[in-house]
Parts: C-alpha cells; sequence; structure tokens
C-alpha cells in the first residue's frame, strides 16, 4: 500500500506553501484522501511528493534535466503501451497482475500490439536434434535479422506479422515444441512438465511482457529509430538483456542459493554484500511498497524450497528489500525442475511481446531517438 503523508510533513518535504500544495492536488499531480483517523484532515501520497521534489530539485537546466532522466528520471519517451502507477503495473488501461490471472502471451500480445484478437506465434516444423537456449535464441534471432526488411515505412499490421514470426523463432530456441498450442503449453511440453508448470510459465511470461522503457525496451526502440527489421530490433533487446545488471539477476539469484544450500541464508548474504555487490533479486525502484509481479508469481508456485525461503527471509532483515520478479523467477525454476537458466529464458521470450510492441510503436512514429553527449574532453 502507498504511505500517506500529514499535510504538515508534506510542506516539509516539498518546501512549499499551503497554497502551493493545494494547487498541485487540483491538478492531479498529487494524490489526496481523508485521514482516516480525522475525517477533517486530508493525507497526502508520499510518492507523488518525493516525485515532484526529485523534479524540482533539478531546477530547470537542461542539460541536468536530460542526464538525470537516463536513471530511473522523468519519462523521455511517449508510449501508451505501459506504465507504473503507484506500485501497479498497467498494460494499455489493464491492471497486468488482474490480466495474468488468465491470459496468455498470445493475447497479451493482442493487447500490447493493439489488434483486435490474439496473436497467432506460427510454429514452424523443428529439428529435434537442434541444441536449445541462450546461445540458439541469438542464432535464430541473427539469422532473421540479417534476413529481414527493414521497418521503414511498413504499416503496423506487416510489422506485427515479423514480430510474431521472430517471437515464435525465439520460442522455439528455447526449447519449444513445435505445434499449434499456446507458447506456454508448447514450451511446458519441451521442457517435460505437466500442466501446473504449464499453468505457472504462463503467468511468468504475461508479468514478464513489458516494463515501461526499461534498458532492454530502450535499445529495441533505438533500433526502431534506425529502421531496423523487427527481428534486428528483437536482437537488440537479447542482448541489452544479457547483461547481469539486467536479464542476469534471475541467475545470480540462483547462485546466491547455491551459497545460501552450503553456507547458510545468513552467512551468503553477509559474504554477498561483502564483497560490494548488490543483493540480487530484491528490491525495486519503481516498487518500494514491493514487486507485484513477484506477489502474483509466488502465489502461483506451489514450493516447499527451505533455502529461498530463509534466503527471503535474511534478505528482507538485512536489507529491508522485498523479493522482485528475478527471485519469483529463481523460485519457479527450482520447484520445477527447470534449466539453469530458465530465468534468462523466460524474461527474454515474455519481454519479446513488449519489444515488438514498442517497436512497432517507435516505427510507426516516424521519430528517431539520437541523444547528444555532454563532452568534457580537451578541445584543440
Amino acid at each position: 500500500m502507498s504511505e500517506w503523508l500529514s499535510r504538515d510533513e508534506a510542506l516539509k518535504r516539498l518546501k512549499v506553501r499551503p497554497q502551493t500544495l493545494y494547487a498541485y492536488v487540483s491538478r492531479g499531480r498529487i494524490g489526496m484522501r481523508p485521514d482516516p483517523i480525522d475525517p477533517r484532515r486530508s493525507q497526502y501520497r508520499a510518492d507523488d511528493i518525493a516525485a515532484l521534489a526529485t523534479r524540482r530539485a533539478r531546477g530547470r537546466s537542461p542539460s541536468a534535466i536530460a542526464e538525470s532522466a537516463i536513471a530511473w528520471g522523468e519519462p523521455s519517451i511517449v508510449t501508451a503501451i505501459s506504465t507504473v502507477s503507484h506500485g501497479r503495473l498497467i498494460y494499455r488501461g489493464r491492471d497486468a497482475v488482474a490480466f495474468s490471472d488468465t491470459a496468455t502471451l498470445e493475447e497479451t500480445a493482442a493487447l500490447l500490439w493493439a489488434l483486435p484478437g490474439p496473436v497467432v506465434f506460427k510454429a514452424q516444423s523443428s529439428d529435434a536434434s537442434q541444441q536449445v537456449g541462450r546461445i540458439s535464441a541469438f542464432t535464430q534471432l541473427s539469422t532473421l535479422a540479417g534476413q529481414g526488411r527493414p521497418s521503414l515505412g511498413r504499416s503496423a499490421v506487416s510489422l506485427c506479422a515479423d514480430a510474431a514470426h521472430a517471437v515464435d523463432a525465439l520460442a522455439q530456441s528455447l526449447g519449444a515444441v513445435a505445434g499449434v498450442a499456446p507458447v506456454h503449453q508448447r514450451l511446458a511440453q519441451g521442457w517435460s512438465l505437466g500442466a501446473t508448470g504449464a499453468e505457472a510459465i504462463r503467468r511468468a511470461l504475461v508479468l514478464l511482457a513489458d516494463h515501461e522503457l526499461n534498458a532492454s525496451t530502450f535499445a529495441a526502440r533505438v533500433a526502431a529509430s534506425t529502421g531496423a527489421s523487427p527481428a534486428a530490433c528483437l536482437l537488440a533487446g537479447l542482448a541489452t538483456l544479457s547483461g547481469p545488471r539486467h536479464g542476469g539477476a534471475g541467475e545470480a539469484m540462483m547462485q546466491l542459493a547455491d551459497d545460501a544450500a552450503r553456507h547458510g541464508a545468513e552467512t551468503a548474504i553477509r559474504l554477498w554484500l561483502g564483497h560490494d555487490r548488490p543483493l540480487p533479486a530484491f528490491g525495486h525502484p519503481l516498487y518500494p511498497e514491493g514487486d507485484p509481479r513477484a506477489t502474483a508469481l509466488l502465489a502461483a508456485i506451489d514450493t516447499t524450497d527451505e533455502t529461498l525461503r530463509s534466503l527471503e527471509i535474511a534478505a528482507i532483515a538485512a536489507t529491508g528489500a522485498r523479493p522482485n520478479v528475478d527471485f519469483a523467477l529463481a523460485v519457479l525454476t527450482r520447484s520445477l525442475g527447470l534449466p539453469r537458466d530458465a530465468p534468462f529464458q523466460l524474461f527474454a521470450l515474455g519481454r519479446s511481446v513488449g519489444w515488438a510492441a514498442h517497436m512497432v510503436e517507435q516505427a510507426v512514429s516516424g521519430g528517431s531517438i539520437r541523444p547528444r553527449g555532454r563532452y568534457e574532453g580537451l578541445l584543440p
């Protein structure tokens, strides 16, 4: 739940007069509610006040605003695809967690790609002897990227068709069998899972499908702004996701779980933090009160993994940070006996739908993404 502040606390944090505070409320920039204890008084939403205070602290310098927007700053690209608002992930006006209760990745693609009906990922017959996994994912998307038509000047329908083909190629490269079933069922079959496992994978893919302007999505949009092919845009997203500070957090969590199994949770966390490494899979700047994606996914997993449970307790005690979706992916992987890099594979497959949505939005807009660097070197 959101934190609420009294009037005096709000004024102190903003350093403004009461009239200014009321003006912010009237413009919808700060949420307000009656005080539950004394309805004659009002309370003000703390995260709205924090965002306003940050903007005021930056001042109006264009360089300061532009620089601060790069790292968890103000929105820098207009999009109608997704956002995080007051601790909730929103897909085109739909609460993503509620949507994940029943939706498939195909239905999520239709929502994010603004299509009237579910997308069909046309599964081609595949070579059963072909290796699957991360290397295969890069190989398949690289091949499609090299053969693909540029996105420049094409219709959204045409771009979506290419994107659907690329997403299915990615799914098959990660182990989904060929066929006409929804991709979560085909992936579960490839990983030798039953209906319960398939259902958990379905929810995970939907919850991972998009997350506004994260690093890999930004990379995909930059590629789209140059007119690169849909597959090339997805490849840009995949390459960016492969970094340990993005899609590698789930695998880092798996390593932390191994350490905890050997040394105990508290010792593993102490050693991890002692090497000046941020604790993986805990905390998220956009979810100060907890990642709702993790909550939803963990609720769908029947696990008795005492190692991860003890890690969760010890991590919260040591840092105060709650588990995020990367922790939930580690729980899913260990509970179902999935390949060790399944967190990355699920992340890549689910997020590919979001990359495609942003690729289409960027390509159709016709805009280019080309920021300037603030040079601090020598001049002739």
